[in-house]
């Protein structure tokens, strides 16, 4: 019996070490492909977000074609907006930055006067300005460039999202003749699709309504690149709890050094990024998704860092929905419910039948 025992101990080993070596491999393939598979990503995403319309078309009796074409033509639209404004945003933000330093020096100085005031440890902060804004310039430039980087590959991302979405339209029967109409597999995948459609979907028009607000928000108090802070709201929005912070710190500590804003108008403007995230986070996006579509605040800030480094800004990006892939994927599995529950939020929600 003992002997069988350690068989078994050194057995569970080797497979730990065995799937450990392969978890290894295949990050540094993820690495290594980056530039392949970031444009598939992109195109993925896009094709998930849109078949509702397409479907929505062909219900409406539109040939496939003509519904992939439209859905397609509406989805270049939206990308091509978001490209015109953030690049508008950005060199608007770029002509009126000189004109931030000096106030800038101003309120480091203040810091500066308080802090010796009282007899704190004095920091001199005004000869840390010009590398901070030397610091942040080469944070937005790397930004830009990966984003220059992924619309080069703009048309590859056209044809894969077209693709797609002629496989989307016939995925269905494909399954069937697969695994067959009753067959458990077909079940399993057919439900792990809807969920992950589900939650790309909502979550897309969350953070397209966030963005909204906020950017209408700023724009009111006179905040300068207002259509910045929206789509920067937009994108952090996919990143639970974090993203809002994210969004949020850059947009107040500008308003805090713009000349024609108060510091009452930073509280307002940081009052409004709390109360549009803790309404939609905390009431809108819960009540349409169900709070079974959540991931732990830890989990989150793990897969941020992850995929991170593994890709870049635009790993980060992407760094929530890829886990909850992987979690609504493990979450319709008997052997690795385990792991779901772990990811979740909300245990005792994941733990129903898959």
């Amino acid at each position: 019996m003992r002997s069988g025992e350690g068989r078994l101990r050194r057995g569970a080993g080797t497979q730990l070490l065995v799937g450990a070596a392969a978890f290894v491999v295949v990050v540094a393939g993820l690495q290594a492909a980056a530039a392949l598979i970031q444009p598939f990503l992109i195109a993925v995403f896009l094709g998930v977000v849109n078949v509702p319309l397409m479907n929505w078309l062909q219900r409406l009796r539109l040939p496939r074609p003509l519904a992939v074409l439209a859905t397609i033509l509406f989805a270049a639209s939206l990308v091509a907006i978001l490209v015109t404004v953030v690049g508008q945003s950005v060199n608007q933000l770029a002509r009126v930055v000189p004109s931030y330093r000096a106030p800038f020096l101003a309120v480091a100085g203040d810091i500066q006067d308080f802090a010796t005031q009282f007899g704190l440890p004095a920091v001199d902060l005004q000869s840390m300005v010009i590398p901070s804004f030397n610091v942040a310039g080469t944070l937005v430039g790397n930004a830009l460039r990966a984003v220059g980087a992924l619309l080069s590959n703009a048309f590859l991302v056209l044809l894969l999202v077209i693709f797609i979405l002629f496989e989307a339209a016939g995925f269905n029967a494909k399954l069937s003749a697969a695994f067959g109409n009753d067959g458990e597999h077909l079940r399993h995948l057919a439900r792990m699709a809807a969920q992950v459609q589900q939650y790309l979907v909502i979550k897309t028009a969350v953070s397209t309504a966030t963005g909204l607000f906020i950017g209408v928000w700023v724009w009111m108090v006179g905040l300068d690149a207002p259509q910045l802070w929206g789509v920067l709201a937009f994108a952090f929005n996919f990143i639970p709890t974090l993203g809002s912070i994210f969004a949020a710190v850059p947009a107040v500590l500008l308003a805090l050094i713009q000349p024609d804003i108060s510091p009452v108008g930073a509280a307002v403007i940081a009052g409004g990024y709390a109360g549009v995230n803790v309404v939609f986070g905390n009431f809108v996006e819960p009540t349409l998704m169900g709070r079974r579509l959540g991931l732990s605040t830890l989990v989150v800030f793990m897969s941020l860092v992850f995929w991170g480094w593994v890709w870049g800004p635009v790993g980060m990006l992407f760094s929530v929905p890829l886990t909850m892939v992987v979690k609504i994927a493990l979450e319709n599995t008997t052997e690795f419910r385990w792991v779901a529950v772990m990811l979740d939020a909300n245990p005792r929600a994941s733990g129903g039948k898959a």
